[in-house]
């Protein structure tokens, strides 16, 4: 009897061990990527922190129950293939992208990690996925439908410019969306009657050659629609040669505008990073990029920058700075 006993009391001082041991076992906290061909990731602040609170409202907190590696190319596209590589090699749950560039560099390091795309102008022109409603491999995530922005821009211009007569288009030819693009802004402008004067910029050189062209070929504005990283990394030099060739232009971006430029008129695109976390969220919890639809804007933002409107002696008219989300004094 007394042999039972004892037994038995090995027995579940064994089990508490075991129990003990296993319930110490430290949980996997899941990893994922971020990777951008940003200059600095201090330079997308903004986008940044909307995605850690969309991350947040989620549960999720960085450095407790969730790791974020952070790579940015600081600018050079030529870095990215190898910053996908090392987020492929530290196996993590999911790589989160932010434009055309970037998640072709991320696809092209894995078929089986998961991209969520904060945004790209025409994943399935780019190649990135079947279709919205079914991506059908491992990329998935938000389009920015900035093709179908010019129509909205060229109003806007038409508006503080009533004499709008010719437009130059900055475009880069490289980006996928930019024939698209350029499609749209002259069916666009032939609704308002103005010429379009298409003009590339590929690298920093071609920036001031594309101004002084614009002079040249007397556009009374600027739209800017599509730009690569060269334009993305440079945005207070193209603020500062629109104010020196006093050319009012518009973008699709509200950080040129935070750069000194004029105006804005775009997707938002805080908003797309903030609604890219519930895609990472939905990942982790077992779905499949293959699944899960391609989303599209709901969030639109107009911003009007004042100083900049005086600098090149511009007056913007009360019934359009009552239209803006914000205005810059």
């Amino acid at each position: 009897m007394r042999e039972n006993v004892i037994r038995l009391t090995l027995c579940a001082m064994l089990f508490a061990i075991s129990y003990s041991a296993s319930a110490q076992q430290p949980t996997k906290i899941p990893r994922i990527g971020y990777l951008t061909a940003a200059a600095s990731l201090a330079a997308i602040s903004a986008r940044t922190e909307a995605f850690r609170q969309g991350l947040r409202e989620l549960g999720y907190v960085e450095g407790r129950n969730l790791i974020i590696e952070w790579r940015s190319a600081e600018g050079k596209t030529d870095r990215l293939p190898g910053l996908a590589a090392e987020l492929v090699r530290l196996k993590v749950d999911a790589i989160v992208t932010a434009g055309t560039t970037v998640t072709r560099a991320a696809k092209e390091a894995t078929s089986t990690i998961p991209i969520v795309m904060a945004q790209d102008s025409d994943p399935v022109g780019s190649g990135f996925v079947a279709s919205l409603a079914r991506p059908g491999g491992n990329v998935t995530g938000l389009a920015t439908l900035r093709l179908e922005l010019s129509g909205k821009q060229l109003e806007l211009l038409k508006e503080i410019i009533p004499k709008l007569s010719h437009v130059a288009f900055f475009g880069t030819s490289t980006d996928p969306a930019n024939a698209q693009s350029l499609r749209e802004t002259e069916l666009a402008a032939e609704t308002f009657g103005v010429k379009v004067q298409y003009l590339d910029v590929l690298s920093p050189k071609d920036i001031e050659t594309a101004f002084r062209a614009a002079g040249k070929g007397r556009a009374d504005a600027v739209l800017m629609l599509v730009a690569g990283t060269v334009a993305n990394s440079r945005r207070t030099e193209f603020a500062e040669l629109a104010v020196k060739s006093r050319l009012p232009a518009i973008y699709y971006q509200r950080e040129y505008v935070e750069a000194g430029g004029l105006m804005s008129y775009g997707v938002s695109v805080t908003d797309l990073d903030r609604r890219a976390a519930t895609y990472v969220d939905k990942i982790l919890k077992g779905r499949q990029p293959a699944d899960l639809p391609v989303e599209q804007p709901t969030k639109f933002e107009f911003i009007v920058n004042l100083k900049a409107a005086k600098q090149i002696g511009l007056t913007i008219p009360p019934n359009v700075l009552v239209r803006a989300d914000r205005v810059i004094k």
